[in-house]
């Protein structure tokens, strides 16, 4: 990469970037606001042209954004919708990955069924980011947004095996067999979920023996890139491997060292809008150098092509969709009873959010040259994640509104409820093993520590609405967190006073005011959740 290259990279990083946070300060959907920003930068005279690398995107974006998913994920919650998941991730994935193949044959001219097959596999999987960062920001119900973020993460292994027999198929290298694919499919998968089980557990090992918090972090840095390449080299899926080791590690987060749990936070959050923020863009830089390469097709021809994909793509989904979530209700009754039917509102919106993002234009990308077609391939698989996202994810969002499916008040107050009541709980087991070492400690320590306590236990049932009103006092907590946060804008002044004065060391500046962010980072996410809770009462 020579200087002009880095230049160009270095203003694509920070231009993404800004998009995307001004489309978090507008409340709008970064991916389609980037998407779109793409498309326009593309167009600009001068603007360098950025390809979208394979290697990129399946070894340096999809891995991190996958595993950062997985960490956040619940593997109960996980399992408690695994039927519905399997569905979603290997049922519908195989459903749209053949009825896609069979319409291209229809509708493209010459079009072999191998080649036909690999377009449908590089459609089928969902993105990873768009509906769920719609679905977080709009309180879609848990149950809802754990299956859409589940189908997400598990559905690119079913789809990549699926791609990877249909392109060898394609491209001369192997025949096209169904029993064959099953076999591999079956083996890949599996071999995928047990490299990853294994490296989950031998990392958690290794954290929880070394107990230095940046070492532990740095593990945790490695580890999505070294489940993907330990199983690619392996010849199973990476990306099962990334989402088992994901869900494992953070299933066990808790064990962690708590400095590493503050760094991990920040580091994948950083890495994850960096990522997905360029990722995006990149999608809409795709647009000029594909339609030039096929300079010589028919407008017409290539526009009716690309909608009647785009169309079944989009039906495909709907038509798998409801019989999935229902049939299975209908034909076993005890189902039925364990688990009712969600409404038809919950499952129109889980039909709709199936845009689709990177891993298929990466996917497309990959494609040898010997595939017939491949430009056509592509140009189809950048029509319809541009169309996704552009229609889906425009339209979701009033869809979720119009339909009314939101958590609701009552999901939100029984949280809150939980975590008031788990809370107490636990101040309890903390006071009582205060008293037990009551006398081995001053007074006055052991009463600042009561007072703690109590405090924890009054912010918590804050956040039911206790002490909030017209007419009512303030409550202790709030009284706490308003005199604490002045507390701490003096203090810090101060300090930074005296270290202006040369009274103190930069290095000592830099340790207490560490101490001072801390409680300030605290106490802002207790004022956060209770702003949050009262928006929503």
């Amino acid at each position: 990469m020579n200087a002009t290259q880095a230049l160009g990279l270095l203003f694509l990083i920070a231009g993404s970037c800004a998009i995307a946070t001004l489309a978090r300060r507008l409340g709008f959907a970064a991916p389609i606001l980037l998407v779109v920003a793409g498309i326009a930068a593309s167009y600009i005279p001068g603007m360098p042209e950025f390809r979208l690398s394979p290697n990129f995107v399946l070894l340096g974006v999809l891995p991190p954004l996958v595993y950062t998913t997985a960490l956040e994920s619940s593997y109960l919650n996980l399992r408690d919708s695994m039927r519905s998941l399997t569905l979603l991730s290997v049922g519908l994935v195989l459903f749209t990955a053949a009825v896609v193949a069979g319409v291209a044959r229809l509708a493209v001219p010459g079009l072999p069924l191998a080649a036909a097959l690999a377009l449908g596999a590089i459609l089928a999987p969902t993105d990873a980011v768009s509906a769920a960062s719609i679905g977080r920001r709009l309180h879609l119900p848990r149950r809802l947004l754990t299956v859409i973020t589940g189908e997400s993460m598990l559905n690119d292994g079913t789809a990549l095996t699926v791609y990877a027999v249909a392109v060898s198929a394609a491209a001369g290298t192997a025949t096209l067999s169904l029993l064959g694919a099953a076999g591999s499919f079956l083996a890949i998968s599996a071999g995928g979920v047990a490299v990853g089980l294994i490296l989950g557990i031998v990392i958690h090992i290794a954290r929880m023996r070394l107990r230095d918090p940046l070492a532990e972090s740095a593990l945790s840095v490695v580890a999505p890139f070294a489940a993907y390449l330990a199983a690619e080299s392996l010849h199973v899926s990476g990306i099962l491997a990334v989402v088992v080791a994901g869900l494992y590690l953070g299933h066990h987060g808790g064990q962690a060292h708590f400095a590493t749990r503050l760094q991990d936070v920040a580091v994948w959050r950083v890495a994850t809008f960096v990522l997905e923020s360029v990722a995006f863009a990149l999608i809409g830089l795709q647009l000029r150098p594909i339609i030039r390469e096929l300079a010589g097709r028919s407008p017409g021809r290539l526009a009716a092509e690309a909608a009647i994909v785009l169309g079944v793509v989009v039906l495909a989904r709907i038509l798998w969709v409801f019989p999935a979530i229902y049939l299975p209700r209908w034909l076993v009754p005890g189902l039925a009873a364990r688990d009712p039917s969600p409404p038809w509102q919950t499952t129109t919106i889980l039909s709709w959010a199936g845009m689709r993002g990177v891993i298929s234009l990466a996917a497309a990308a990959a494609l040898p040259s010997g595939v017939p077609q491949r430009s056509l391939l592509i140009f189809l698989t950048f029509c319809t994640v541009l169309g996704t996202l552009l229609v889906q994810g425009l339209t979701l969002p009033v869809l979720i509104r119009w339909l009314g499916v939101t958590g609701g008040a009552a999901e939100e107050q029984a949280d809150i409820l939980a975590e008031a009541t788990a809370q107490q709980a636990a101040s309890a087991a903390g006071v009582q093993r205060l008293d037990e070492l009551a006398g081995t400690a001053p007074p006055e320590i052991v009463d600042r520590l009561r007072r703690l306590a109590q405090y924890r236990q009054f912010s918590a049932w804050d956040r039911l609405g206790e002490g909030r009103g017209p007419g009512r006092a303030e409550a202790p907590s709030a009284a706490f967190r308003r005199l604490r946060r002045e507390m701490t804008t003096a203090e810090r002044a101060t300090f930074i006073q005296l270290r202006d004065e040369r009274k103190i060391d930069d290095e000592v500046l830099d340790h207490v005011l560490r101490g001072l962010d801390l409680e300030e980072a605290m106490l802002a996410r207790e004022q956060r959740d209770l702003t949050e809770d009262g928006a929503e009462q």
